[in-house]
């Protein structure tokens, strides 16, 4: 619970039709303070065990981190920074032992009690805050297509089906420091919800219908709804899938 609010949280996980599984996601509700949590999603990239090996060092960064975090007194914006540069420096410390040249993107909220929400990210894992069933923002992938986006010669709605779509320009664990992008949502509010996921949703699934699937049912079930939309919809060639949901209800909701 935070500030005039209960939070309702999920996630869901699926390989997808890939054979390996190098999605990896937490949901880590903070052990000393209440209404307080870290949410992070990471694509791994690099052959069948490098690109696990960068998305699983992501996740126990974010966890190691996190539990030395203190809400009052550290900075937000600082944590998740911290959280990424030292990731990306051990995925670049153990590349040399993977297949391939391991990378992972990574896209991380951390809710405080107050109901202030910091969010990074690098990479095309995405960040959607909603209001209801209306987007307010989304993260801009760190993307060939999103900077043909910025210059004017994709459309979005080109850019999402672009096959060009998965070249990024930037990443945990690729020789250069990362893009990382920090966000500050000064105040949730009632029927708010956060969604961090992977391209293997957000390929297949249009804003417009996370929106939808959000203000109607509870996170769990949109997990599951969304997850089985975006497998129903790649017929056979989608990649692994990731999704966390996170709503604001107010304490008399039930």
């Amino acid at each position: 619970m935070t500030q005039g609010f209960r939070i309702l949280a999920a996630t869901g996980l699926d390989r997808g039709d890939r054979e390996f599984q190098q999605d990896q996601l937490c949901l880590l509700p903070h052990e000393r303070y209440k209404g307080c949590m870290l949410a992070v999603v990471a694509d791994g990239m690099g052959g069948r065990s490098g690109g696990r090996k960068a998305s699983d060092q992501v996740m126990l960064t974010a966890r190691q981190l996190f539990a030395r975090y203190d809400p009052q007194t550290d900075s937000p914006e600082l944590f998740l920074k911290q959280i990424a540069v030292e990731a990306h420096m051990v995925i670049r410390l153990t590349a040399a032992s993977a297949e391939q040249e391991p990378h992972s993107t990574i896209a991380a909220i951390v809710v405080h009690p107050d109901a202030h929400c910091y969010w990074l990210h690098s990479g095309d894992t995405r960040i959607y805050h909603f209001s209801g069933k209306d987007l307010v923002q989304r993260t801009l992938d760190h993307s060939y297509v999103q900077m043909l986006v910025e210059r004017g010669e994709l459309t979005e709605e080109q850019a999402q089906d672009d096959p060009r779509s998965n070249i990024l320009v930037g990443c945990l664990g690729t020789e250069r420091d990362p893009p990382l992008t920090l966000h500050h949502i000064e105040q949730v509010h009632a029927g708010d919800s956060l969604l961090l996921c992977s391209d293997g949703l957000w390929h297949y699934v249009s804003p417009e219908e996370m929106g939808l699937t959000l203000d109607l049912i509870e996170p769990r079930a949109a997990c599951e709804f969304l997850v089985d939309k975006a497998r129903t919809r790649a017929q056979g060639t989608g990649d692994n899938i990731s999704v966390v949901v996170i709503k604001f209800l107010p304490l008399e909701a039930e």
